[in-house]
């Protein structure tokens, strides 16, 4: 396994599960604990490495809030950032409209785009920067793994500005 980790690139790291129904105890599991085994694995093996995290819209920097997976994300972003990579870049979507025939294993997420996937197309066109596709956030990833990002944490318009972007953005 160390050899497949030895010399890469980039990492685009998007493992999440909904914190419905978890103890904080059990989302700290997959979300922090998990994340860092392996991140910090990686960052021995690949320090050259830009490491992309998927968060989410709210996650909380200062893990002090009262939300549980807010506090476990910002707690997540916080350790990811100071790993030695080469790059770290957290990205924080709020709205995503999946593209392609794309289906969330989440119950509840389907029924959401089920229901409002048509407004969301109208959200999109009319608020590109804050309605994200998949496509948007993909291209987004790609430019920061090639070049970076003005910024560590990433919202819903830098996200949106960075997937547009064909330069070099340090």
């Amino acid at each position: 396994m160390d050899d497949e980790l030895r010399g890469v690139d980039a990492c685009f790291y998007c493992l999440g599960v909904s914190s419905s129904g978890m103890t904080e105890e059990q989302y700290t599991a997959v979300t922090y604990r998990l994340t860092l085994l392996i991140a910090e694995r990686l960052a021995k093996l690949s320090p050259n490495a830009t490491f992309v995290y998927v968060s989410g819209a709210g996650a909380d920097s200062s893990e002090q809030g009262n939300s549980m997976w807010a506090r476990v994300r910002g707690k997540t972003e916080n350790a990811l950032l100071r790993l030695p990579f080469k790059r770290v870049h957290a990205i924080r979507p709020a709205v995503i409209q999946p593209l392609n025939n794309q289906v969330s294993k989440t119950d509840s997420y389907r029924v959401f785009y089920k229901v409002l996937g048509p407004l969301l197309t109208v959200g999109r066109k009319l608020f590109p920067s804050h309605v994200l596709s998949t496509e948007v956030i993909g291209q987004a990833m790609l430019q920061i793994a090639r070049h970076g990002a003005h910024v560590p944490v990433l919202d819903a318009p830098a996200i949106y500005a960075v997937s547009l972007s064909k330069a070099e953005l340090r």
